[in-house]
Formats: C-alpha cells, sequence, structure tokens
C-alpha cells in the first residue's frame, strides 16, 4: 500500500426521517434515500499481478466502495512475468522487442477475466480495513462488483508519426458527421429511432476538440462516448468509453464485462469502417516535400525549390509553357525563357547556372532527359505540380496577402476578418495585462 486519502465528497446514502402515522400520530423512523457529503477513504495500492489501482470506501451507510483498475498495467505485468520484451506506451504497447510475440501478448489481454478481478478485490479487502466489521461479513453482508465505468481501446501505432498527424486531422475535417444517428447507428450496432412515441434518448453530435496542439475527435451514444486522437505523436487511439451498460441491453454486474467489451472493442472497429477519406493527404504532403526539401538520387544530391522563391516560380511557370513544345527543350530555351520572368536578360544568366536549375529540375523528378540529346520534357507528375503550385502562388497566396497588407485597407471579406482576429488578439492580451 502506497498511501490513504481522505476527502469530503458528495455521495448518495440512505437517511432516516421521522414520519407520522396517519391514525394515531405515533412517530416512527423511515428510510429514504438521499445524498450528503461524507468522508471517503481512498487507498493507493500496487498488486503483485495487476500493478497500480484505488480501492474507495464510503464511511456512511450503505457504505459504496469503488474499484479501479487499469488492464494495460495487468497486461505490461504479465508479459514481463511471461518474458516478453517490450516498449510501453501511455495506456498501450509500443512496440515488442519479438513481433512473433504478438499471439501470446494477444492471450495474456484476453486472460483479464471478470473472475480475476473479483479475486483482486477478495484478496484486498482480506488486507485493507473497510465498513463491514467481522461480525458484519459472518452475517452474510459483503460487496459484490457492478460496473461502474468501462474504457476500451485499440491504439495503432505509426511507423511515420508526421504522417498519422496529417492523415489523422484530414480523418476529423472529412468525418464530422459521424455523430449523427444513422452514422453513430452503425458504429455501435444500435437502431436509433428520431420520432415516434419512444425515441432513442440522448444528443447525437460530432465534437472535436483542440486541447492544446492535439484535436480529439468526439462521437456521444446515450450515456457512452468514443473518443480518437494522435497519441503522444506516435499512435492512433480510438477508444470507447461506457458509462451504463444498460444502453446496450447488458446487465451491470460484473459477470457482464465479456459482452460489455465485445460491443466496446467492436464499436472501435466499425468507427475505423465508418471513416472514409476522399484522397490520402499524406501523398500531397510527400509531393510537396519532394520539391520544397532537397532530394538525393543514388549518388547525387539536388538543392530545394523553395515554395517562396521567385526563382521556383519562374521555373515552374516556365515548365508548363515547355509542356507544350513536341520535341522538348534545350538549356538555351530555359534561359530565354526564365530570364525575363526574373526582370533579367538571357546574358544575365550564365549557362552552368541553367544547367544547375536543370539537374535541380531533373532529380526532383520534374523533368527528363531524352535519351542521346541535351534536351528535356516534362513529366506528368511535374506538369501538375508546376500548374497546382503556380496557380496557389498566384491566385491565393499573392492577392491574399495583399488583401490583409494593404494600408489603408480595402472593405474586402477576407481583410475584415483578419481586422477581427487582430482586434480579438489585442483585446485579450490588454485583459492578460500583456500590453498597456
Amino acid at each position: 500500500m502506497l498511501f490513504v486519502g481522505v476527502a469530503q465528497e458528495k455521495t448518495g446514502v440512505f437517511r432516516t426521517e421521522k414520519r407520522h402515522n396517519l391514525i394515531t400520530g405515533a412517530p416512527y423512523p423511515w428510510i429514504v434515500r438521499s445524498t450528503g457529503v461524507v468522508n471517503h477513504f481512498y487507498f493507493y495500492c500496487v498488486d503483485e499481478d495487476f500493478g497500480p489501482f484505488f480501492l474507495k470506501f464510503c464511511s456512511y451507510f450503505p457504505y459504496n466502495a469503488r474499484l479501479c483498475i487499469n488492464g494495460n498495467e495487468y497486461s505490461k505485468r504479465q508479459a514481463a512475468k511471461a518474458g516478453i520484451g517490450f516498449t510501453a506506451l501511455d495506456n498501450g504497447f509500443a512496440a515488442l522487442d519479438d513481433p512473433s510475440d504478438l499471439p501470446r501478448l494477444q492471450r495474456i489481454c484476453d486472460r483479464l477475466t471478470p473472475a480475476k478481478i473479483d479475486r483482486l478485490l477478495r484478496k484486498w479487502l482480506k488486507i485493507l480495513p473497510h465498513p463491514f466489521t467481522a461480525a458484519d461479513r459472518a452475517a452474510g453482508y459483503r460487496y459484490d462488483i457492478s460496473i461502474l465505468q468501462a474504457e476500451f481501446s485499440l491504439t495503432q501505432m505509426l511507423d511515420r508519426p508526421l504522417s498519422g498527424r496529417i492523415l489523422f486531422e484530414e480523418i476529423i475535417r472529412e468525418n464530422l458527421d459521424v455523430g449523427r444517428p444513422d452514422q453513430v447507428g452503425l458504429i455501435f450496432d444500435r437502431r436509433i429511432v428520431r420520432t415516434g412515441p419512444h425515441p432513442t434518448p440522448g444528443r447525437f453530435r460530432t465534437r472535436v476538440l483542440t486541447n492544446g496542439v492535439t484535436p480529439s475527435l468526439h462521437v456521444d451514444y446515450k450515456h457512452s462516448k468514443i473518443k480518437q486522437y494522435h497519441k503522444e505523436g506516435r499512435a492512433l487511439r480510438t477508444e470507447t468509453t461506457i458509462n451504463d451498460s444498460r444502453d446496450f441491453a447488458i446487465g451491470k454486474r460484473l459477470c457482464n464485462l465479456p459482452a460489455l467489451s465485445q460491443v466496446g472493442f467492436s464499436a472501435n472497429r466499425r468507427l475505423l469502417d465508418v471513416e472514409r477519406l476522399t484522397t490520402d493527404p499524406t501523398i500531397g504532403e510527400h509531393a510537396f516535400r519532394a520539391v520544397a526539401d532537397p532530394v538525393v538520387v543514388g549518388t547525387q544530391r539536388a538543392s530545394a525549390l523553395p515554395f517562396d522563391s521567385a526563382r521556383t516560380q519562374a521555373l515552374l511557370s516556365a515548365l508548363i509553357v515547355f509542356r507544350l513544345l513536341p520535341h522538348g527543350f534545350r538549356n538555351a530555351d530555359l534561359r530565354a525563357h526564365l530570364a525575363p520572368l526574373l526582370g533579367l536578360t538571357p546574358a544575365d544568366m550564365t549557362q552552368g547556372r541553367m544547367s544547375y536549375d536543370l539537374r535541380r529540375l531533373r532529380l526532383h523528378g520534374l523533368i527528363e532527359r531524352i535519351p542521346g540529346t541535351h534536351r528535356y520534357t516534362i513529366t506528368n507528375h511535374g506538369l501538375r505540380t508546376a500548374i497546382f503550385l503556380t496557380r496557389v502562388h498566384n491566385r491565393l497566396i499573392r492577392p491574399g496577402l495583399a488583401e490583409i497588407l494593404t494600408d489603408p485597407s480595402p472593405d474586402t471579406p477576407l481583410r475584415q476578418r483578419f481586422d477581427h482576429l487582430t482586434t480579438a488578439i489585442d483585446a485579450y492580451a490588454l485583459h492578460c495585462n500583456l500590453i498597456t
């Protein structure tokens, strides 16, 4: 046992109140349900098999108690005992030293049964002081376990965490309707009735919370919810929390845990099945990075083509024009077309500099050399990349920056939104005494 804590908390209790016989007027006591702020005792312990857990006892009749365990801690302890090497993740396993141990680890997780949880409670009730005295226990008073809250999680580790973050943010944008009744019904395999004499209770909604910089997706169903988020920047975590087993026509006693776990784990999988993406956002990220970052092809290295560079934009604009040439283009063709775009004359641009640019474009996959010649053609990938990046720069970024930075300000919707944002930030800073 690590330590004991005591706290006053509001809880449901039974009290006696004085009532009177309607005929004789004689008073008599009557037990009623009520609430009260009474002492609760917390015992924080570490079990050899289950790891850390706590037991909480209420000091007032009917002496409610609460047991809180973490199934992942149980699994980690049992895995260590079985000689399975692993890297731990908060409430999960990040990796196994030997991937072939995965079936053994899954069997360990499956062996967390109601009987084992009940034995944990009985073991520690013999050790810890609690409200039922020896005489109470001899008279048959004992604790039984019901399920107050159960959480079932699915943690999928990502080999490319940055791409995982991009993927999850796109999932959020494209799946804001997963909280609708028709979608929630698919996730929980339940029939949702919105009209008629007996509609399904509860709010059906999707919430996106941005606590700090890590967004999370929340879907509610009655007293239960699913939460999905990018865990520790390394995994996609989907977890279903059930606060009332009767939402699924399942009893609350501990013996119903296997049926409840089937609901929770199935909901996690169904959410992934329901979620859809129009495109893979990581493709766009990789394509942009392939242009904007330096690249190494075999033993050859080429510097980056920065998106905000005037020379990069001029090169991409030239490629679009050269796509129309049936026999490709040469070094001299690129020089003649590129110079005016940079405000120069062809004489100002050396052949070596042009060879350097051609090499960059070739190693980045935007152009390819026609075999046996010194001529080049633009690739399909290069054409699409050039068209998109030049249009974004010319039609979105350049005019957009002009709107929000021009003084006096133009009366446009974009400038109005930025002015409101600036005013709100200044007001908040003033409220926090950051400025005077």
